[in-house]
Order: structure tokens, then C-alpha cells, then sequence
């Protein structure tokens, strides 16, 4: 359960604002979406090595 404690004189905005990070932050969000469709192990595991060797090329081009 996440707790926002609201400071003296703070908006709503920026306790909302904090509140979101929290959320963000525990993938609350992105497991939840991750369940609505099955997918695959070897889907899976697909997209993670074409993911992984998009971050490497972009790394591998970068001019340090």
C-alpha cells in the first residue's frame, strides 16, 4: 500500500506528482499489463535478445 503524506502548504498537485513516482516505481502497472496476454517463453525470450542487441548496437555507435 503506498502512503503519501501531504506536507504543510504543498498542493495536491505535486503530493499527486509524488504519488505517481511511488506507483511507477513498484511496476505495479507494467506487471499488470505484462498478465492481460500470455505469452510464449521463447517469445519471450526473442523480443529480450532483439531488445538486447538493439542497446548494443546503440552503444557500439556511440562516439565517447
Amino acid at each position: 500500500m503506498l502512503i503519501v503524506t501531504i506536507k504543510e502548504n504543498e498542493s495536491i498537485d505535486k503530493a499527486l506528482k509524488r504519488f505517481k513516482k511511488k506507483f511507477e516505481k513498484t511496476g505495479m502497472l507494467k506487471n499488470l499489463r505484462a498478465r492481460t496476454a500470455f505469452t510464449k517463453p521463447s517469445v519471450k525470450r526473442r523480443s529480450e535478445i532483439i531488445r538486447a542487441a538493439y542497446k548494443q548496437k546503440m552503444y557500439a555507435n556511440q562516439n565517447y
